[in-house]
């Protein structure tokens, strides 16, 4: 460094950013910043909440129409089904006790189908892959490849 560098005061390139009188008004800036930034995260999270509900809305909605459904379905299986004993009787072809069993036991019958897909089924439900990828081994039976 030379003798007389410190008589010439801060180099050229410095004058504007090392001011001490800027320093201020970049405090204000960098505050005003915050702020800003500040205000954008509410209105995001705002955003969110407003979404969320709609979210939720949305699939109470899905809900409720998903029940009509199925009201309406075992309205028109259980017509169905009337509509068949009564043509079995009609036609002579079983007796109405029997035609009624018949109706019931073919329900049953598609009662215990469905209820063994949905225990093959249920085994996806447990994440089981995941559950085994957080399971830690014991030291010895590590794989080493």
């Amino acid at each position: 460094m030379k003798p007389d560098a410190l008589k010439q005061g801060p180099p050229a390139h410095c004058e504007t950013r090392c001011d001490p009188g800027t320093s201020s008004d970049r405090q204000e800036e960098s505050l005003s910043l915050l702020r800003e930034l500040g205000g954008l995260i509410h209105d995001r999270f705002r955003l969110a909440a407003l979404e969320l509900q709609w979210a939720r809305k949305s699939f109470v909605d899905r809900v409720v129409a998903g029940v009509m459904v199925g009201v309406f379905l075992m309205g028109a299986w259980l017509g169905l089904m009337a509509a068949a004993v009564l043509e079995f009787v009609k036609h002579e072809v079983l007796a109405t006790s029997s035609a009624l069993l018949l109706a019931v036991t073919s329900n049953l019958l598609l009662v215990l189908i469905l209820g063994s897909v949905i225990r093959r089924k249920r085994r996806y439900l447990h994440f089981p892959a995941t559950l085994h990828s957080f399971q830690t081994t014991p030291s010895g039976q590590r794989d080493m490849g």
